[in-house]
């Protein structure tokens, strides 16, 4: 725990990056998912999403929410603004790894990528958010239609939490390109009633 503390606090933005507002940065953590909480601080912190579009800012998130291992990649014929993102959070990722094993946590930073960063859904969630039937993005991946579900519903949520940070820091074009990824994404049978998310 002590080492964890430590790794937040050498952490440049919790000084220098939220500058002017007046609340806590612990408190930006707290309301992110515990681990992956420096991961999606950094990113919005670092601005990897701002020239994002709504769809793309989705799909890149849904790497820090999709948990299991799929044989299809995400491809190399979705937008490059994205592609560069998720290179981009490889790099945000391996530098905390790096950071945590500085200060005595037993993390390797290759490892912590890989815990922490699945792909294996980016294309189908830019297809979704984009405006696909369900039908259609089930046959891009050999990922199961409910662990799809899940991903996606739980993205409504991280959503959620990266525009109440980016609102925090002052960041309102980034606020409402969240806002806009939210409505994108809430359609149709995956937030319909079902035996997926229960």
């Amino acid at each position: 725990m002590r080492g964890e503390v430590s790794v937040r606090s050498e952490r440049a933005f919790w000084k220098t990056r939220i500058r002017a507002t007046t609340t806590n940065p612990l408190n930006l953590l707290h309301t992110f998912f515990a681990r992956r909480s420096l991961i999606v601080t950094e990113m919005v912190f670092e601005g990897v999403l701002n020239d994002l579009e709504p769809s793309e800012i989705v799909a890149a998130l849904s790497a820090l929410i999709f948990q299991r291992k799929s044989a299809v990649d995400m491809g190399n014929d979705l937008p490059e603004g994205l592609l560069g993102c998720c290179g981009k959070m490889k790099i945000i990722c391996e530098n905390i790894g790096k950071l945590q094993n500085m200060f005595g946590l037993k993390v390797v930073a290759g490892d912590f990528v890989e815990k922490n960063l699945k792909f294996g859904l980016v294309g189908v969630v830019y297809e979704w958010a984009s405006g696909v039937d369900f039908k259609d993005i089930c046959v891009l991946t050999d990922v199961q239609e409910g662990d799809i579900v899940r991903c996606i519903t739980r993205l409504d949520e991280l959503c959620r939490e990266v525009r109440n940070c980016a609102r925090m820091i002052g960041n309102p074009t980034l606020y409402v390109k969240c806002e806009k990824a939210s409505v994108m994404i809430k359609r149709d049978i995956v937030f319909a009633a079902s035996l997926y998310v229960a």
